[in-house]
């Protein structure tokens, strides 16, 4: 029925006969307070139940969390979210009913019953439906709202695949839910739209012209100075996210100058003795020698560099580069959500050239 690794219980519900039975499993470990790590259309997500406070901070302590960084609670039906929002504004509900299932989060003004653990001390909470099968019918067993960031140690590149949440988290959780890999590849997009006016907390699946296109309103990002005592109003704006082990090296350029750009950065470092890892579309990668390359798709298709972003990041993480350089890309539609999971693991290697 199940794999066992590190005291993990391993339960692959891919058409599995037993599927039912293991979901029915991982509520039963959701319910008594444990932690199950399960598929999204985005990434994986570490669930603990979000309004049991000591299991929740149980995902911290796996994760190696920081604990003012606010999580992001899943539910399975629309209306679970009067349970969790005392105020749900009209332009949330429009958004809500068109995008749900799908990776949109909205950030709501919260009820009393949610726990500060949750939300990092603030009096808002993050919520959405998400749009995979094995994850809705997880919440959906568990009967219970359940907070889940992404399932992997925390400022890794977040985790697509099983085998990425077992690399990371095997025997500090109770549970993975094996349901294959995740299609969008990068995490939802978080939105405030508690004054009326959608505010972008962080990029995601759903782009901004989507939902300025529905709202018939500017979606407005926030800046956030990672310097303040303030706590995040979202996760992945305060801390550092998504980056490898290996330091990775993102160069913007304009299109005409970005091979010669990385191909001279590529041999500086050779010539210092480094093996190189390059992160390419594959437009790029048929000009360039490599010692090492990873292809996330064609620069025209931003969902495809998506979804093989964090699993190329953890390929070349395991290779023999002992640095990455990576190409820049448009920030047009999803192109905002690639290019920011890179700034992100790139910190403050960020190469411009003008």
């Amino acid at each position: 029925m199940y794999n066992k690794i590190g005291g993990t219980l391993i339960f692959d519900v891919k058409a599995a006969p037993a599927a039912p039975l293991m979901l029915a499993e991982a509520a039963r470990i959701l319910v008594g307070g444990g932690l199950v790590a399960f598929p999204t259309e985005t990434v994986y997500g570490l669930g603990a139940n979000a309004l049991d406070a000591q299991a929740v901070q149980k995902i911290y302590l796996a994760k190696g969390r920081p604990s003012d960084n606010p999580l992001i609670v899943h539910i399975a039906e629309f209306a679970q979210l009067q349970e969790l929002a005392c105020e749900i504004p009209p332009a949330a509900e429009k958004l809500a009913r068109h995008f749900w299932p799908g990776p949109l989060t909205l950030v709501l003004k919260k009820r009393a019953a949610v726990p500060d653990v949750v939300t990092g001390g603030l009096d808002s909470v993050a919520v959405r439906i998400p749009a995979h099968p094995v994850a809705l019918a997880l919440l959906r067993a568990t009967g219970r709202p359940v907070a889940a960031p992404s399932a992997n140690l925390a400022g890794r590149p977040s985790p697509t695949s099983a085998q990425h949440v077992i690399d990371d988290l095997a025997g500090r959780i109770d549970a993975v839910l094996d349901g294959g890999p995740c299609a969008v590849g990068v995490e939802s997009t978080i939105l405030d739209i508690r004054g009326g006016c959608p505010l972008l907390l962080r990029p995601g699946g759903v782009t901004p012209e989507q939902i300025s296109f529905l709202l018939g309103k500017k979606c407005l990002s926030v800046a956030w100075q990672e310097d303040t005592a303030m706590p995040p109003p979202s996760p992945g704006l305060k801390y550092t996210h998504y980056a490898p082990q290996v330091p990775l090296y993102l160069v913007l350029a304009p299109p005409e100058k970005l091979l010669a750009e990385i191909a001279c950065l590529q041999d500086k470092y050779r010539k210092q003795g480094k093996h190189v890892g390059l992160l390419l579309s594959k437009e790029l990668a048929a000009e360039l020698e490599a010692d090492t390359v990873e292809i996330l798709g064609s620069r025209d298709h931003a969902a495809e560099l998506a979804a093989n972003l964090y699993g190329a990041l953890r390929r070349l993480d395991k290779s023999a580069a002992e640095l990455i350089i990576a190409e820049g890309y448009s920030e047009a539609g999803l192109g905002l959500a690639v290019m920011n999971r890179l700034k992100k693991a790139a910190g403050p290697r960020v190469l411009v050239v003008e």
